[in-house]
């Protein structure tokens, strides 16, 4: 959740009609090419959702009205290029980048804390990142619990996660759950539970073996034909409307997870502060907004 717009009560009452008890709020900081090592944030060029002004008052808002808050900043690559690809070219570009995401990132562990947000994600998708600097990531963490008091997590893409070095270090296995599950083009509910079975007995592994619950950082399906092919495409030339194949695969997602123990929650992928303009029967994004699977996650929020 992030706006160019402030919000007020008009814009989380459907939050709380659909029975959400958290809310992710994303400040973004840009970058120009995936080996660019300065990030830029904060600035009156953004949306107001994205700065730190912004995110106080969202989370003002939301709080004010029972509403639990994780905020968890992003890096946005201009077009629009994969995080997990970031590579610096030279040891001197990876210093300018590690120095230039710390500040990035405790700037904001420290308005989680001053607002007392509840969890603080420490990464999106940075899998090269990791991969490449683990050390650096072991001494961030630390960094950030003098920092700031709460619940971390890191958003790990659904196929990174079981190799992130770090999970011992943080309080939930954060997975951005855009997982294969079916190939077909309206993915029933059954298709979609038995395709979700491989990876939870995956993350089931993960979980008992480092004894940490997993918090779903994203999840949801586009309303397109195929929609549980290969959940994470973004592709605007997939412009067939399908809300049977989002609200199937919505289904199978709960249906197959929510009553586990081991799963701390989710966030939903992607939810827009103006609800009553946000998606809709002709809509073929993420958001389940003004379509039939807002129904399905209103009635699985209203039994947790």
């Amino acid at each position: 959740m992030a706006s160019r717009d402030s919000i007020t009560e008009i814009h989380i009452k459907p939050l709380l009609n659909i029975h959400a008890n958290y809310a992710s709020i994303m400040p973004f900081g840009f970058i120009r090419d995936l080996s660019h090592p300065i990030i830029q944030y904060n600035s009156k060029r953004q949306w107001f959702g994205e700065t730190k002004a912004g995110v106080k008052h969202y989370i003002h808002a939301l709080k004010t009205n029972g509403i639990h808050i994780m905020i968890k900043p992003q890096i946005w690559v201009w077009k629009g290029e994969f995080t997990g690809d970031i590579t610096m070219k030279t040891e001197a570009d990876w210093k300018a980048f590690e120095n230039s995401y710390t500040q990035f990132i405790l700037d904001y562990a420290e308005v989680a804390q001053e607002i007392g947000a509840d969890i603080f994600c420490i990464g999106t998708e940075l899998e090269h990142f990791i991969e490449a600097r683990p050390n650096y990531w072991k001494e961030l963490i630390k960094k950030i619990r003098q920092v700031y008091k709460g619940k971390l997590t890191y958003a790990a893409n659904w196929n990174e996660y079981n190799q992130t070095p770090f999970w011992n270090k943080l309080d939930y296995i954060g997975i951005d759950a855009y997982f294969p599950v079916s190939d077909l083009k309206t993915p029933t509910v059954e298709a979609c539970k038995l395709g979700l079975g491989r990876w939870k007995t995956e993350m089931k592994h993960t979980c008992d073996s480092l004894k940490k619950p997993v918090l779903f950082t994203e999840f949801g399906y586009r309303s397109v034909d195929f929609s549980g092919k290969k959940p994470w495409l973004t592709d605007r030339q997939m412009g067939t409307v399908n809300l049977q194949a989002q609200t199937n695969a919505t289904q199978a997602f709960f249906e197959t997870f929510w009553n586990e123990d081991w799963i701390a929650g989710g966030f939903i992928w992607k939810w827009h502060h103006n609800h009553k303009t946000a998606g809709g029967n002709n809509n073929t994004r993420f958001t389940p907004q003004n379509k039939p699977a807002e129904q399905v996650i209103k009635d699985f929020y209203s039994k947790k």
